[in-house]
Parts: C-alpha cells; structure tokens; sequence
C-alpha cells in the first residue's frame, strides 16, 4: 500500500467546484436507449468532449493555475503533454494571462497540437518517451523559473478533475458505479475521492487499453508498474500513474479492466453513429466493457465518463474528399 498522504478530500472538490463555476462548463449528460439495451443498465453519459479544450482536463489545469501566487503567475508555468492537457494549461493561462511552455512529443496528434499552439502557448518538441518529456520541463524549470503544473500528479489538478464526478451525482443521482479511463491517474483518482465523498456504496471502475494496462499491473502488486512505450489508439492514456493518482487508486478504485484495440475502436463508432457525438479512443474505452456486458452491471445505474472529443478529423475527410472530389 502507498505511503503518500492522500491531500484531496471533500472540503478541496467543493472549493474547487465553487473556484472552477465561472471557469469551466456544465457539461451534460446523455442517456441512450440503444446502449442501455446493449449494457443492461442504465447509463448516464458525463460528456466532458463538451468541455472548453474538448476535454476534462480543463478542470484541473485551470482549478491549479487559479491557486498560483502572483510571482508564479508571471514567470509562467510549464508541462508535458501529449495534447489534452496542453491545450487546458494553454487555454488556462490565456484566460489568466499567464505564461504557458508546453513539452510535447512529436507524436502528438496535429489536431491537439495546432490547438495548444492557437490558445498562445510555447510549444518545445521532445522525443515520444517520459524521460524526455521530464528532462525538457526540467531545463525549462532551471532555466526560466516557470512553476511545473503536473498533467495528473498534481493535488490541485486531481481536485480539479474530481468536479467531473462531483457534477455527475448532482446531474443523475444515485449511482451503482462510476466508469473512468485511466492513463496518468488524474480523473479515475479525483472520481474515486469524489465517490467515496458524495456515495460510499459506489463502485468506481477504471479502464484503459490492453496495450497500455499498468494502472491494472500496479493495483494487482501494489506498486507503480511501468506503462513502458505502448502502442495504442487511445494515446492520452500511455501515461505510467503518477504516486499520487496511485495512492487513491489503491485505496479507494474498486477495479481496473482493459479493452483491446477493437473493442476500443467498435465502442467509438457505436457513440458516434448511435449518439451522434464525438469522442476520442481515449474517451471510448470506457464504452467497451458496457457493449460486451463483462462488467456485471445488469439493472444498475452506471455513471460513465467521456473524457474528451479531439480527433484527428483529417484521415476521415481526406477519405471523403478521395472518392467524392
């Protein structure tokens, strides 16, 4: 079991939740009867591909950067990101007028990049690996005195993320069981402290992709297993966990389950055709195990978080263009 201190509890979400009103938006929940049939649950859908930057990560960056001193807050801060929460500590600091240096792998997907970019951010290139994404912040640290907002491993950027959850239970009610991806740690954490808050007899699930499967290596030994280099359509989560995410994630998540690569896939365009929204295969991974009944839910309400929507559209349009144009 982890020794790190668990610094979240209810009184920092409902700070957080009152600091992030003016901030961040109420993002919906949706319900389908189609999927309801599919899983044999009742299922109430957080759409977080609504929030500002198309994802939940909004949350947190903005829920740190408002906590920040006024020194901080002019010489800057920093992180690494593959895009999500790039575009959220960006947007954050726009909206602040703080500084932002963003660490971003090459491999990053356009659509995330162009982004983070358009809300006025320094973007610094590094190869696709963490230790260079943590050597780039470092020498952006050193060199310029910025603050590092952590993408998950972060207490003010858990509580952040833990309104998501919060906001559910006020929007749906009573729930059986919260679904979460899991990839840093961040929101399946800030869920599971959320949950135990508002409803102790709520199971909290995480998943995450086969590929990429350390958060459930790390609850099954106790220990923070490396995620390694995985290749995985779902790339916000091929993020190792964080101590901090692990501590909560040992203490208070329920179970982790995976979904491959098809399943993954098959869950997006089940919520794109059949819902008409769009979500990213790092949102729909949380789907999969509802179309394939694996997780024992039969006649309970399921709370299921959609993490974001920021696809990379052009493959999709390119295709139309080449047999239409």
């Amino acid at each position: 079991m982890p020794s790190t201190p668990i610094e979240v509890g209810g009184d920092q979400i409902r700070e957080a939740v009152e600091r992030l009103a003016p901030w961040a938006h109420k993002t919906p929940v949706l319900t389908s009867k189609t999927l309801d049939d599919r899983a044999g649950a009742s299922v109430f859908l957080k759409c977080e591909n609504f929030q500002r930057v198309g994802a939940f990560k909004f949350r947190g960056a903005m829920n740190a950067v408002l906590q920040l001193t006024d020194a901080q807050k002019v010489a800057g801060v920093v992180t690494h990101s593959s895009g999500n929460h790039g575009q959220a500590l960006a947007l954050a600091g726009k909206l602040l007028g703080v500084p932002v240096t963003i660490v971003m792998p090459h491999t990053a997907p356009a659509v995330k990049r162009e982004a983070t970019a358009g809300y006025g951010a320094t973007i610094i290139s590094c190869e696709p690996t963490l230790a260079a994404r943590e050597a780039a912040v470092t020498a952006e640290v050193e060199a310029h005195g910025l603050t590092l907002v952590h993408p998950f491993n972060d207490w003010n950027v858990i509580a952040g993320q833990a309104t998501v959850a919060w906001e559910l239970f006020d929007q749906a009610g009573p729930l059986d069981v919260v679904i979460a991806p899991v990839g840093g740690g961040g929101l399946i954490s800030g869920t599971a402290l959320a949950a135990r808050e508002r409803s102790v007899r709520t199971r909290v699930i995480g998943v995450e992709p086969e590929r990429a499967d350390d958060a459930r290596r790390s609850l099954a030994s106790g220990r923070i297993e490396s995620a390694g280099d995985p290749r995985t359509i779902a790339d916000g989560l091929r993020t190792t966990l964080g101590d901090r995410p692990f501590a909560v994630i040992s203490r208070h998540v329920d179970q982790i389950v995976t979904a491959s690569e098809a399943e993954i896939i098959n869950a997006a365009r089940f919520v794109w055709e059949r819902l008409k929204i769009v979500i990213e295969p790092s949102s729909a991974v949380v789907v999969a195990p509802l179309l394939n009944r694996t997780l024992g839910l039969d006649g309970g309400r399921v709370g299921v978080i959609l993490s974001g929507g920021n696809v990379d559209l052009s493959p999709f349009f390119d295709a139309l263009a080449a047999k239409w144009l």
